[in-house]
């Protein structure tokens, strides 16, 4: 313990200052993470970082799913649900069944089943990754939502293929129809097991007696607490937590109050930072010890390399190749229901970026780890070392090089440009603010207006709250005033949600401006 503990903390330091370099160097933070893990691991002396293959998932899988689910776009995700639907399922399969069939060709040993593993852990693009490299270059909004639904539902279709896999290993036999039940109640079950908790998990908030600490203390336990009976129920935890997340994510604004949401805010995005620094860390110092166990087993390491490109190669042939499928079947039956693209020449390129935006990280790191050494019945599972090192070569591949080359690509080619309309956006938000002015205004004539001969307060507030931030004297915002300011926040509240029902507005405009709506219920309350 006294070397592991010292060695956790140094591995925190680390990815704060890796952070920091990373955004100076302008490139993700994923990527430097990886390559440090790579060379510290090379450093003798230092403590073997170990993680048990049945605690991987469950340590890692839920709050990163719970917090991508709060962080999404829900109206988003319907808008474009026929392409992240396409993405998040059928082309994972696709993907799946392509690096089945070229290992099951290529690569001596290798059975279908084997295959279907090594594809189900490899199929599915990771969402921090992503995020991280596109920060740097704009991109439309339609393009990130896709992205961002894609990246968020893909991790349950991937890990369904990765659990059918490890029992078809194990048995030496698939039974169709015992999968399809299986497959529905893992599908049906999780996605209910996931929204029952949550409406538990939403009414315990609102009644409890809980305040901002307990609140954000309950929704750091929450998601383990979906996973952990979704597959103690033979369910889908990811699935789970996913349907969990967007149901608590959505209700909000009904159990937190402002202080829990602002705070929590702070909480979940420093945790979930270092629990993603932590496993790109992992990628890293692991390979060495994985190439030890190639050795072993007599596989040269040369071939082994060359198995991870060819697989690879092949994720990002299958994803291009059902980008171009998915943007040919939407031309033909649903042309209304696709992103906007400002030319015929980019229209057809854009299948190309998509394509290029498959980074893996968390989730295939995990799902390779997961594998156990052996059955319960003693068999130990074949190629187990070789499927591990092939991941990591996936992993650092579209990393380094998707990555790297990612953003230069949108910058050079100039994908985006024409693209944004900056004016509209200007003029959505002035459209908001504006429409905001006149709720509020039409609030307080409506409650207040009758007392506004009757109190000085209430004159100065009705004619003066718009330039509140600007005055240097508070004593006018006495305890009735606070009651008043408060309605009046939460007014706008139900103002911003009913506007945000417009599909043309920008649900990111919604949320920064109640954000600020937050900010200001906390500033009221230490005046």
């Amino acid at each position: 313990m006294h070397t592991i503990l010292p060695f956790l903390l140094a591995m925190v330091a680390a990815i704060v200052l890796l952070n920091m370099w990373a955004a100076k160097l302008k490139i993700a933070y994923p990527i430097l993470l990886v390559v440090a893990g790579l060379i510290v691991s090379f450093i003798p002396g230092l403590p073997v970082v170990k993680i048990n293959p049945d605690l991987i998932f469950f340590i890692f899988l839920p709050p990163l799913l719970f917090e991508a689910a709060w962080s999404i776009s829900f109206k988003e995700m319907k808008k474009w649900w026929r392409i992240i639907g396409s993405f998040a399922f059928l082309v994972v399969f696709f993907t799946a069944f392509s690096v089945a069939l070229v290992t099951n060709h290529l690569i001596p040993g290798f059975t279908i089943a084997l295959g279907f593993l090594l594809g189900g852990i490899v199929s599915p693009p990771d969402a921090v990754s992503t995020g991280a490299i596109t920060k740097f270059v704009k991109i439309p909004r339609s393009t990130s939502a896709i992205l961002e639904g894609e990246s968020l539902l893909n991790d349950a279709s991937s890990l369904i293929i990765f659990r059918f896999a490890l029992v078809a290993v194990g048995t030496g036999q698939f039974i169709w129809q015992e999968a399809v039940v299986s497959f529905l109640w893992i599908v049906i079950g999780g996605v209910g097991i996931g929204l029952l908790l949550a409406w538990i998990f939403v009414q315990a908030h609102r009644r409890l007696p809980t305040d901002a600490p307990s609140d954000i203390a309950l929704t750091l336990i929450e998601p383990y607490f979906m996973y952990w009976i979704a597959e103690q129920l033979h369910s889908s935890g990811v699935l789970a937590v996913v349907a969990g997340g967007l149901f608590m994510s959505s209700k909000r604004l009904i159990f937190l109050n402002s202080a829990s949401r602002i705070r929590g805010y702070s909480v979940w995005e420093s945790f979930v930072f270092i629990l993603n620094g932590i496993v790109f860390l992992i990628i890293g110092l692991e390979l060495p010890e994985i190439v030890g166990g190639l050795r072993s087993k007599g596989v040269p390491l040369g071939t082994a390399i060359g198995y991870g490109v060819l697989v690879t190669g092949v994720l990002v042939a299958a994803r291009m190749i059902s980008s171009y499928a998915a943007l040919i079947s939407t031309l033909i039956f649903r042309r209304g229901v696709m992103p906007h693209a400002s030319s015929r020449k980019r229209r057809w390129m854009m299948p190309l970026l998509l394509g290029w935006t498959g980074m893996r990280g968390v989730v295939s790191l995990a799902a390779a780890l997961a594998i156990p050494v052996k059955y319960d019945h003693g068999n130990v599972i074949p190629h187990r070392d070789l499927i591990l090192f092939i991941t990591f070569v996936v992993i650092l591949l579209t990393l380094l090089v998707q990555g790297l080359t990612l953003p230069y690509f949108i910058t050079r080619t100039r994908f985006f440009d024409g693209v944004f309309n900056e004016e509209a956006e200007d003029m959505a938000r002035i459209k908001m603010k504006q429409g905001l002015k006149q709720h509020v205004y039409q609030f307080l004539k409506t409650r207040y207006g009758n007392e506004e001969g009757d109190h000085a307060g209430m004159r100065k507030f009705l004619s003066q709250w718009e330039e509140r931030a600007k005055a240097t004297d508070d004593s006018w915002m006495n305890e009735k005033m606070k009651v008043v300011f408060i309605e009046l926040l939460e007014s706008q509240r139900q103002y911003l949600v009913e506007l945000n029902k417009d599909s043309k507005i920008d649900e990111e405009l919604i949320r920064q401006q109640l954000y600020q709506i937050d900010l200001e219920e906390e500033r009221l309350k230490i005046i």
